[in-house]
């Protein structure tokens, strides 16, 4: 029998949600939010059966045997308890939670529960992000030694007073929200465990409407914008490898830049996407190359994939289904998600303090 999703959130990420899920062979039962005509929208498109706009009547009467949470970031980790607490597997969208505390308590529901906890950490996901695994699987590359993450914007703030912009909503800014190379670069490096941490954030332009982007809502007037505009760090790992970052929505760039770049000890390589058209994702081409040393000779390959316009979030979607039922191993682990949301909290934590941070 296939797997029963249920899905929170009517918004634009149940595309690739339902998309993955359908493609893995898995069935959607319900749809709930609190919008009844979007949820209604949806639903039509998708073609699931019972819509609702109250959570707790979707988990007791539908029969699900996982959810997908697609909401706010202030509500990750609460939803996530509620359906595991129900006996559902649990995949929630990016970022994991507010906070570590919180996605510490989310580790013990699904422990209890028994269930699957996973995260849609979907750059994981792409075609170049499963080869650059591979090459790094085989040792060809030795241990990565440093890496470089960024996902910088120069008008990307998205909506001004909504719920991105609100620190009480969202948990932060471009940090927390566009955490994603950040992510794959500790993929790439094995996600060792964070020993100190060094940020630093700016908040310039984060009222300015010069720098905003086509993403998110429509303004608030009546809102607030106390997130950061952007965030740089250093983390170093005790493991001894250590990892720097940049990401920004608004910041005086030439144009958005987003990759992983890394040093290992027999080579190196790169993960970057290249835009056509400055702040379309949808224009996106990913590249993927490895740099080697062979005798004497400076040697570099690119690897071609194929294309991926949705930036892997159907095959990560896909990817819980498979994990549920036993046919993949998952992208990626709560324990993980934890480490993530620990450098992500002490890189706030510095940046408040002004001093580096033990995790």
């Amino acid at each position: 029998m296939s797997t029963k999703v249920a899905i929170i959130g009517a918004g634009g990420m149940l595309q690739y949600h339902a998309g993955g899920f359908k493609q893995a062979g898995a069935t959607i039962v319900a749809l709930a939010d609190m919008n009844e005509a979007a949820a209604a929208n949806a639903a039509q498109e998708w073609e699931i059966p019972n819509v609702y706009n109250d959570v707790e009547a979707m988990l007791a009467e539908s029969d699900a045997d996982a959810v997908s949470i697609i909401v706010p970031n202030k509500f990750h980790a609460s939803l996530a308890i509620e359906c595991l607490n129900a006996g559902k597997h649990v995949f929630c969208e990016k970022p994991p939670a507010l906070n570590a505390g919180e996605v510490e308590l989310m580790m013990a529901a699904a422990e209890k529960a028994g269930k699957k906890l996973m995260f849609n950490f979907n750059n994981r996901a792409r075609p170049e992000s499963y080869q650059m695994m591979k090459r790094l699987g085989d040792g060809s590359l030795g241990t990565i030694n440093s890496a470089q993450a960024k996902w910088v914007r120069r008008t990307g703030i998205p909506g001004f007073g909504g719920w991105f912009t609100t620190k009480a909503l969202s948990g932060g800014g471009p940090l927390i929200d566009l955490l994603h190379m950040v992510d794959l670069a500790m993929h790439f490096m094995g996600y060792p465990e964070p020993a100190f941490v060094l940020g630093q954030t700016f908040n310039d332009f984060i009222e300015d409407k010069n720098f905003k982007g086509p993403w998110g809502i429509p303004d608030n007037a009546e809102g607030v914008n106390d997130v950061e505009a952007a965030a740089h760090g250093f983390v170093t790992f005790k493991t001894g490898q250590v990892l720097s970052l940049q990401v920004s929505w608004a910041e005086m760039v030439k144009r958005e830049e987003v990759s992983v770049v890394f040093q290992g000890s027999k080579g190196g390589g790169k993960v970057e996407r290249l835009f056509e058209t400055d702040g379309l994702d949808e224009t996106a081409i990913d590249t993927c190359e490895i740099y080697l040393q062979e005798n004497g000779k400076s040697v570099d390959t690119k690897i071609e994939v194929e294309a991926c316009e949705d930036m892997g979030r159907i095959r990560s979607a896909a990817n819980f289904i498979g994990a549920i039922e036993g046919t993949e191993e998952p992208l990626n682990t709560p324990e993980q998600a934890l480490r993530l949301m620990r450098t992500i909290d002490a890189i706030y934590a510095s940046a408040s303090s002004g001093t580096p941070i033990a995790v």
